[in-house]
C-alpha cells in the first residue's frame, strides 16, 4: 500500500474515432475521453493510489460528465480549472486504432492551451501531494505551457515532491518553432522518474541511438542499448533515479509484442515479453504502463516486480476499448 499522493497535470482530450477506414464512409464516430495524463490518473485511481488531476477545460455537460467518470475512478478533480470555451480533441482515422496510425490534432486555442505562468496556484494544487506527474506533450503545445511546466517543476522541487515524466514524442505537436531538444533538457533537470523509449530519449535529450534498430532487433541488443542510454541520462541528469523504456512492435493490425526495461543507477532489469495476435485498442497502453510504474515505485516493490507490474498493466490495456484502462 502506498503512502504517496499523486498529482497528474495535462490536457483532457476527446478522442474522435471513425467506425470505418475513413471519416465519411459511414458518417459515424465513436467518442472517448482521454489525454495521456488523464489516462494515468484514471488508472492510478482504480489502483487505489490517491490521485489528483488538474487540467483546464470549459464547463459544459460533456466536460462535467467526464469529470464524474474520473471521480468514479477514484480521482480527485477538485483543482480542475474551468475556463475558456474549447476542449482539445484528436481524431483517429482508423476504425479501431489498430491499423492506420494517422492522428489529426485539434488542440490550438483550447482552454488548456491558454494556461499561462501564474494561472495556477501551485501551492494550493500541491497541498498534501508527494508525487507530480506530467508528460512531454504539454511543453510540446506552446512556449507558454513549456514555461508553466518549468514553473511547476521548480515549486514541486522546492517542496521535495517526487517528479515523473513520460517522454511522449509527437512530432505533429512541436509546431511553435522549438525542437524538443531545445526545451526538454531544462525540464529534465528536476525529474526523478523518466519513462519513454530509446527513440524518444534520442529526440528529446540527444542520447545514443543506432540507425539499424527495428522490430527484428533482438531483445538482448535492445536491453544492452537501453542500459547504455540510462547511463547517459543518469550522468547528465543526476536528479533522476528511475528510468523505464517500453518496446512495442507490431507485425500487423492484430499483433503486438510488448516488453520493457527498468534502470536504476545501480542495476538494470528487463520484463517478461508479452505477445498477442488479437487485441482491441492500442491507445493508452503506454499511459497504463506509466501508471503501473508510478504505482509500483510508490508502493516500494522490488525492482523486478516494478517492471513486471508496469509491463503487465500496459499489455492488459490492449484489450480495453477507449483511452482509460478499466480494471
Amino acid at each position: 500500500m502506498s503512502n504517496h499522493r499523486i498529482l497528474c497535470f495535462g490536457e483532457l482530450l476527446i478522442r474522435l474515432q471513425s467506425v470505418s477506414e475513413g471519416f465519411f464512409e459511414q458518417n459515424n464516430l465513436k467518442i472517448y475521453p482521454g489525454g495521456s495524463e488523464a489516462n494515468v490518473a484514471a488508472a492510478l485511481g482504480q489502483l487505489k493510489i490517491p490521485t489528483r488531476y488538474i487540467t483546464a477545460m470549459p464547463r459544459n455537460p460533456m466536460t462535467l460528465e467526464i469529470q464524474q467518470i474520473l471521480i468514479d475512478y477514484g480521482v480527485d478533480t477538485s483543482k480542475i480549472l474551468f475556463q475558456g470555451d474549447r476542449l482539445g480533441s484528436y481524431m483517429l482515422l482508423s476504425a479501431n486504432g489498430l491499423s492506420n496510425g494517422e492522428v489529426i490534432y485539434d488542440r490550438k486555442y483550447s482552454s488548456f492551451s491558454q494556461i499561462q505562468v501564474g494561472s495556477i496556484d501551485w501551492d494550493s494544487v500541491f497541498d498534501h501531494i508527494t508525487w507530480f506527474h506530467f508528460t512531454a506533450l504539454t511543453p510540446a503545445l506552446n512556449t507558454a505551457l513549456a514555461e508553466v511546466c518549468l514553473e511547476a517543476l521548480k515549486i514541486a522541487s522546492k517542496k521535495g515532491i517526487i517528479i515523473s515524466i513520460d517522454l511522449n514524442y509527437r512530432n505533429k505537436l512541436w509546431q511553435y518553432g522549438m525542437d524538443p531538444i531545445e526545451v526538454m533538457p531544462e525540464l529534465l533537470k528536476y525529474v526523478d522518474v523518466i519513462m519513454g523509449n530509446i527513440w524518444a530519449a534520442n529526440k528529446m535529450l540527444g542520447t545514443s541511438i543506432e540507425a539499424h534498430f527495428d522490430d527484428k532487433t533482438t531483445k538482448e541488443e535492445y536491453f544492452a542499448h537501453a542500459q547504455k542510454v540510462s547511463k547517459e541520462i543518469f550522468y547528465n541528469y543526476p536528479q533522476c533515479k528511475h528510468i523505464a523504456n517500453t518496446f512495442r512492435f507490431m507485425e500487423n493490425v492484430n499483433h503486438n509484442l510488448f516488453y520493457a526495461t527498468y534502470h536504476t543507477p545501480l542495476d538494470n532489469f528487463v520484463s517478461t515479453t508479452y505477445e498477442t495476435r488479437s487485441l482491441i485498442d492500442r491507445i493508452g497502453s503506454g499511459d497504463a504502463f506509466m501508471a503501473g510504474l508510478i504505482a509500483a515505485i510508490a508502493s516500494d516493490l522490488e525492482e523486478q516486480q516494478i517492471i513486471d507490474f508496469a509491463t503487465k498493466i500496459g499489455f492488459d490495456k490492449l484489450f480495453v476499448k477507449g483511452d482509460f484502462i478499466k480494471f
